[in-house]
């Protein structure tokens, strides 16, 4: 059963209740693995990062805006769906996740980090499925 009409804009008819736990539990593994990588990258000082991650002594306000983004996108994912309070932007925290893990395949292969790949491209994944989710097979309505 599809929750589109022929023009491609969702119908009014209430999503799977599969869809919906789904799109849920992406939403809180995402959150929790963005949030937790985030707040590493904001909190730890960056001598200590270095041991983990070499390349944050060369850049170190970039970790420290990408730690930014990704705990940003972490809080998108949930409370906007959750308070309905402007679910639109649960897919666009979604969406900007997707960037943010398709620079950091581009960042590890210029860096020859190849083994970096499979982590980027299951996260990306995983934010676009929810992202498609969201805003086509089971949207979260406003609050009215």
């Amino acid at each position: 059963m599809s929750t589109s009409t022929l023009s491609g804009t969702p119908s009014t008819a209430a999503p799977a209740k599969g869809w919906t736990i789904g799109l849920w539990v992406a939403q809180a593994l995402l959150a929790l693995a963005f949030g937790l990588a985030g707040a590493m990258k904001i909190a730890t000082p960056i001598a200590e990062l270095a041991q983990k991650l070499p390349w944050v002594t060369d850049l170190p306000n970039l970790v420290r805006f990408i730690g930014v983004s990704e705990l940003l996108g972490a809080f998108g994912l949930i409370l906007p769906a959750a308070t309905r309070i402007r679910p639109i932007l649960t897919p666009i925290a979604a969406m900007g996740l997707v960037l943010v893990m398709v620079l950091a395949a581009g960042f590890h292969l210029l860096r020859g980090e190849a083994q970096a790949l499979p982590v980027n491209l299951a996260l990306g994944a995983i934010a676009a499925l929810v992202a498609w989710g969201r805003l086509r097979k089971a949207p979260i309505a406003p609050r009215r």
